[in-house]
């Protein structure tokens, strides 16, 4: 008799345990009845898991409601009677197809699948890979950043997002718009809240089944996107882009702030996307004198990098370089004439000195001794030419010294 009442009692125990089926990465697993799902951490984040998402996938033949917990403690009091789980699990609506995303620093997550219908059967799927949307993420967080100044000055970022605003939060606008018109009282203060939560909700719902939507309902989706986008670009225009510069600081700041945590959530390592934060604020603080550096480098390059004025020839060397440049124009002369392209008859025939052009060719000098003489004359040293550069000056000075009395006394 005692034994009998012994395994009486552990095979009530057993019944009062939890039953948890575990999850493994590449693992699938099928039911037909609500279960209970738990997984297990098993090794620690790397820095290779900087974009990695884990999910796990509930696909079902019929609408199931999936509800996910901490641990099994969860789990045992969502077994027991609670008015609030009974009332919220009303409010989770319920998909065929169900994705729950596990955060890489949570030791356990568990789930619970309620199947109403007894012939609906499911599917549950642990996956783990690296997830595009949050590389994305990441990389608009980092635009938001870097060019939130570039963002809230331009008109087309201003209109561009306010009608995607106006598109996404409708129904918030208008709950917000006639929070404005009702009078502060109790039961109005209610009804705004609970219109709050509604459209909450239905956005949530409306992302959800946003495929469905667009195949089924793509007529209505657009009828709404043109009116609720016409009216956002009626409200945008009538108040115009930020033109104060307090504002348009706020709304820079605005930007930075909101790509910071798009950067800071995306990465899913935790001191990886603080490092990547920290980076990032500080390249930007520290892009101001950054610039001016790369200024002064310019300028200081620039005028280093100027050509020093050339050196002046003395009176010596000018000689010496214009006898030289002079011999070597005379020898590529004499060659060209004695070269088979040069026309020598036509040539011949136009110069008044034949002969004299010849002795030139065949290596005399290109000057006569009478012309070298009128040059030395004329240019030499002690020549006409030195004195009226030497003496043209002082005459000049004299002939207007002269005019001045002249032209005071006729002003007198």
């Amino acid at each position: 008799i005692i034994s009998e009442k012994k395994s009486i009692c552990n095979e009530i125990k057993n019944r009062k345990q939890l039953q948890v089926i575990k999850l493994f990465e590449g693992r699938v697993v099928r039911y037909n009845e609500s279960k209970n799902f738990c997984y297990q951490r098993t090794y620690e984040p790397k820095w290779s898991d900087v974009w990695t998402k884990i999910q796990i996938r509930v696909n079902s033949t019929k609408m199931i409601r999936v509800t996910q917990v901490e641990n099994e403690e969860k789990l045992k009091e969502m077994e027991t009677f609670n008015m609030f789980d009974f009332f919220s699990s009303f409010l989770k609506e319920k998909l065929n197809d169900s994705f729950i995303y596990v955060d890489l620093y949570n030791n356990k997550t568990c789930i619970k699948v309620h199947v109403s219908d007894t012939d609906t059967y499911y599917s549950v799927a642990l996956s783990r890979g690296f997830d595009p949307r949050l590389f994305f993420v990441f990389l608009c967080g980092l635009l938001l950043f870097f060019y939130g100044d570039t963002l809230s000055r331009s008109q087309i970022f201003y209109y561009s997002t306010g009608i995607t605003v106006g598109m996404l939060a409708s129904m918030l606008i208008l709950v917000f718009m006639l929070s404005k018109l009702m009078p502060k009282k109790s039961p109005f203060v209610a009804l705004l809240l609970g219109g709050w939560s509604v459209s909450i909700y239905v956005i949530q719902l409306v992302f959800k089944n946003l495929q469905a939507i667009c195949t089924e309902y793509w007529q209505y989706l657009l009828g709404y996107l043109g009116i609720v986008g016409f009216v956002s670009f009626a409200f945008c225009y009538k108040y115009g882009p930020l033109e104060n510069e307090r504002s348009i600081n706020i709304l820079n700041w605005t930007l930075q702030l909101i790509g910071l945590l798009l950067m800071y959530i995306s990465v899913q390592i935790r001191h990886i996307a603080v490092t990547m934060v920290v980076i990032a604020f500080c390249t930007k603080q520290i892009e101001y004198p950054v610039r001016w550096i790369y200024i002064l480098y310019r300028k200081i390059k620039l005028k280093r990098g100027k050509p020093s004025p050339p050196r002046l020839l003395t009176e010596e060397e000018y000689r010496k370089q214009g006898d030289v440049e002079t011999r070597k124009a005379l020898e590529e002369l004499r060659g060209y004439c004695s070269s088979p392209d040069f026309a020598a008859w036509k040539t011949v025939s136009r110069i008044q000195s034949p002969k004299r052009f010849a002795d030139f060719v065949e290596g005399s000098s290109h000057l006569t001794p009478n012309e070298v003489s009128v040059h030395e004359h004329e240019y030499g040293f002690g020549g006409s030419f030195l004195e009226d550069e030497l003496f043209g000056e002082d005459s000049d000075v004299e002939e207007e010294m002269e005019i001045e009395p002249v032209l005071y006394q006729d002003l007198r």
